[in-house]
């Protein structure tokens, strides 16, 4: 099939190279522009465009859609689809129509549950058993679109945001290709979806990521390992004399214990509002990730202490 694939992050890579592998003419990359990274603010391309060239596939990076020729110069390209897989802008109606089968995404999340920026990390913070990558057909609405192939994805109980990321990224590549190859002999059903059910995953603020240890154990359990590894939910130990050290918490699991939230046990075990955690891999501030037992070796004894 005539291809224009459309995508930025990492998440979307797997993608693209499925369906180059898989011999589809992709004739076209749409990608976010270059922008400044690193100490040094050099322009850095995307993970999709560096990909991108190394197929030899044109790239395009529009800053956004409202100037004519950017959408003059997508229809021209006479796709046959599109495939959306985490690019980042808004698609105008004239975009949407101007492939012949229309614009496939690929979403993180089992619709129309976690509609929006954040699907795999919400699923986790509400302490969701499943969730899954889906291919709908795009329309103007958020997410909103009837939906092709879905494969359901258990989420384990210590399973972070990073794990589910790589999961859906293979997988997701795959469903994608599934899903061409289908529309290409005009057999992809499509089924809109339900009004029951509909959730937003609202992108992560940071004033939500620092740790309520005043919560249940379960939940903030469910909160560490949605934001892992990033942005990453973080506490502050006092320090007496400097100011408080910042503590990334990587990975935790449930653990015995009760006290005032936040009182640090042994093993650093925290006391939350119902039950405790403890923390298993963290990160100090300007330091690499660690174990549990590591990090202590570092900062000390903090048994008996509050951290929040």
């Amino acid at each position: 099939m005539r291809v224009v694939f459309m995508g930025t992050p990492d998440f979307a890579t797997p993608t693209l190279t499925e369906l180059v592998m898989r011999g589809h003419d992709v004739v076209a990359c749409y990608t976010r522009a270059p922008r400044p990274a690193g100490r040094g603010q050099s322009e850095r391309k995307s993970p999709v465009h560096e990909a991108a060239e190394g197929f030899g596939v044109p790239v395009f990076t529009p800053r956004n859609f409202r100037d004519p020729a950017d959408v003059t110069t997508f229809s021209a390209l006479g796709a046959d689809v599109a495939v959306v897989v985490a690019y980042g802008l808004i698609l105008p109606p004239a975009l949407l129509e101007a492939p012949t089968l229309g614009c496939l995404n690929l979403h993180g999340s089992l619709l129309p549950r976690w509609r929006g920026a954040a699907p795999i990390q919400r699923a986790i913070m509400a302490g969701d058993a499943r969730t899954a990558v889906s291919v709908m057909k795009m329309e103007e609405g958020l997410d909103t679109g009837p939906v092709g192939l879905v494969e359901e994805i258990p989420i384990g109980p210590t399973m972070t945001a990073g794990e589910l990321h790589d999961e859906m990224m293979r997988r997701g590549a795959d469903l994608m290709a599934r899903a061409l190859a289908a529309l290409d002999r005009d057999a992809l059903d499509f089924t809109a979806q339900p009004e029951e059910g509909v959730t937003y995953a609202t992108k992560i603020d940071k004033a939500e990521t620092r740790i309520d240890f005043s919560r249940p154990a379960a939940e903030v359990h469910n909160h560490i390992r949605g934001l892992s590894p990033f942005p990453g939910a973080w506490f502050e130990i006092a320090r007496e004399g400097a100011k408080p050290m910042r503590v990334k918490a990587l990975a935790s699991v449930p653990a015995d214990g009760a006290g005032a939230p936040g009182t640090v046990f042994e093993g650093l075990t925290i006391a939350c509002g119902e039950g405790a955690v403890r923390l298993t891999r963290v990160q100090r501030e300007g330091r690499g990730p660690m174990d549990g037992e590591a990090f202590l070796r570092g900062a000390g004894d903090l048994v008996g202490q509050r951290v929040g």
